[in-house]
């Protein structure tokens, strides 16, 4: 994890992408709840591992809106980048079945982009709906597709693989299951509500049919829009405010280290993004042991506001030369917040949109939980790779999480009206 201290500033004007109420359409069977019109946060997260932005004081989310939030999928940028964390989220991996290639691949990214299209109106699956969400309006369901190393070799596009999908390195902070790790195919599923998140998950399985079939999945969860007083930074299942540095849609670079240009190689990934997946076990049983202030420490900012330790709050700059009256730093030398600072790692900066998860307590009593690492940027190799480095050298936070399970997969850009994700690549 990387905390990248972020600040929670909404953008300044919405971005393409971001959530919006459906105008001239007729209502869908599943009604839509409530009557206050969604404006949806957008979060963004940048260099570091942990963070988020959001609205501002008064823009806070009532509970009776959450059904009514609708995100378009038709955009610039694939849904599920750029937008607000969500309630519920899951993230499944496909390999393709044996003797699958391109035409097969081809046909379930269309069927996938027909189902995505229509979930995340709100409306019925085209084929065998499970009428699972049928009460529900579309709770800001985002569905985001992307492609996994092993799947140009396996469609016979090797020579339009991205240099940018290269095996990430090995840490030696790693340990890896092999059988939760990579894919030929990836999405990931978010939505403000488990039933309508689980309804998609469901049928994009379906859809599957004899073409792909699951490698591993996930399943994670944020806190859930309108449940606090005002809009702010999250909690991860440590109880650090987590995530107050993330890039922010409306910085001038946002676009350049996030997204791969239009005019960028190769030609099909344009205006899309390289997701980085980790799943990074919290050792709360240790974690829990250390007094507050030795938590503080370890992460540099305070509990209970995420201010740093020099002083201020939570956006407040961190002073890396402050010491205490013993001439210590206040800011300890290996703390997390400092290590993963965009400007104490040559500026590398990533779009953090993680989700915690709880997969049970072991027979010993130890919770299986943490967080669901996802992190977007134009290049993993100037983004996630140096952070994770520099982390790898000395982060006061490594003895207490364990990272399990990792993927890179190349997401392109959105599909445009009358496309499907991933067309320019299938049948350029």
């Amino acid at each position: 994890m990387a905390d990248q201290s972020t600040s929670q500033t909404a953008p300044d004007a919405p971005e393409e992408g971001a959530v919006t109420q459906a105008a001239g359409h007729g209502i869908s069977r599943r009604r839509l709840l409530g009557t206050a019109g969604a404006t949806g946060l957008v979060f963004g997260a940048a260099g570091g591992a942990v963070g988020y932005t959001s609205a501002p004081a008064g823009a806070s989310t009532p509970l009776s809106s959450v059904g009514e939030r609708r995100v378009p999928f038709h955009v610039k940028h694939q849904p599920g980048i750029t937008e607000g964390l969500q309630a519920r989220g899951h993230l499944i991996a496909f390999d393709l079945a044996p003797g699958a290639g391109r035409k097969e691949a081809a046909a379930l990214m269309r069927r996938w982009s027909d189902t995505a299209r229509r979930l995340m109106a709100g409306e019925p699956a085209a084929h065998g709906d499970t009428d699972v969400a049928r009460d529900a309006g579309p709770s800001g369901l985002t569905l985001t597709f992307g492609f996994g190393h092993s799947f140009f070799g396996r469609t016979g596009l090797e020579k339009q693989r991205p240099v940018a999908l290269d095996p990430l390195p090995e840490f030696s902070s790693d340990h890896l299951d092999k059988a939760r790790s990579n894919g030929d195919l990836w999405v990931q599923i978010g939505a403000d509500d488990a039933l309508v998140a689980f309804h998609a998950l469901r049928a994009i399985q379906k859809d599957a049919g004899s073409a792909a079939r699951v490698r591993w999945q996930m399943n994670g969860f944020n806190r859930t829009p309108g449940a606090t007083a005002h809009p702010m930074t999250a909690r991860n299942l440590m109880g650090q405010i987590d995530g107050t540095r993330n890039p922010k849609p409306s910085d001038p670079d946002f676009e350049k280290r996030i997204f791969v240009p239009e005019d960028g190689e190769p030609a099909w990934m344009a205006n899309g993004s390289y997701a980085v997946v980790r799943r990074i076990r919290m050792l709360l049983d240790d974690w829990e042991k250390l007094s507050l202030k030795e938590q503080e420490n370890v992460i540099g900012r305070r509990k209970s506001d995420g201010a740093p330790l020099s002083g201020g709050t939570e956006t407040s700059e961190m002073d890396l030369e402050k010491t205490d009256a013993e001439g210590n730093l206040v800011v300890p030398y290996n703390a997390h917040a400092r290590i993963t600072r965009p400007d104490q790692n040559g500026g590398a900066a990533m779009l953090r949109r993680p989700f915690s998860y709880h997969d049970g307590i072991d027979a010993d009593g130890v919770p299986d939980a943490g967080l669901l690492f996802i992190c977007w940027q134009a290049d993993p190799l100037r983004g996630f790779v140096p952070v994770q480095r520099k982390l790898d050298r000395g982060d006061a936070l490594s003895p207490y999480i364990r990272h399990e399970a990792s993927g890179l997969f190349a997401v392109p850009g959105g599909a445009a009206e009358g496309e499907y994700v991933g067309q320019h690549l299938l049948e350029g």
